[in-house]
């Protein structure tokens, strides 16, 4: 498999891909698959991407040598009247990150991750946040990156990386 790709901004165009890498990133775990309707009919994963984009999101999408998209990682601002799973406070991006299976271990979710941070440290936050289930080889990733548990919930984690 080649590893060629590219990261872009990603755009108004792009919420219903954005929809797809929340159900990646939800069904991480082997053998535990849940169809996209069943997943973004709940409140609980259609926040990260109902009215994509609204003022104050930001993200970027991986695509492969053939322009194709293979993964993406977003941010949100979501209100403390309806938190994600990552939810730490007012002011604080969410983000949220996919890579299709075959793509994973290839160095895009890290690229993705660093250019998200990155874009947020440019638009004046302090630090980002996110989920991850317990299990979930991708946390590796997150401490490496800087991110550390702040939270221990019911079966995830939510971490927080300082930006500056």
């Amino acid at each position: 498999m080649p590893a060629a790709f590219r990261v872009r901004d990603a755009t108004q165009a792009d919420g219903a891909f954005l929809g797809d890498m929340v159900v990646e990133a939800a069904n991480w775990r082997p053998g535990a698959a849940r169809p996209k309707h069943q997943l973004i009919a709940g409140s609980e994963h259609s926040r990260y991407v109902s009215g994509w984009k609204q003022p104050g999101d930001a993200g970027f999408v991986a695509e492969d040598a053939h322009g194709q998209p293979i993964g993406a990682a977003w941010y949100r601002m979501l209100p403390r009247t309806d938190p994600g799973f990552g939810y730490i406070g007012t002011g604080v991006p969410e983000l949220i990150i996919g890579v299709r299976p075959i793509w994973r271990a290839h160095g895009v979710g890290r690229a993705l991750l660093q250019r998200l941070c990155d874009h947020a440290r440019s638009q004046g936050f302090a630090r980002i946040s996110l989920s991850v289930e317990r299990g979930n080889f991708a946390a590796t990733l997150y401490r490496s990156e800087g991110f550390a548990v702040v939270e221990a919930g019911h079966g995830r984690d939510t971490m927080v990386k300082r930006l500056r």
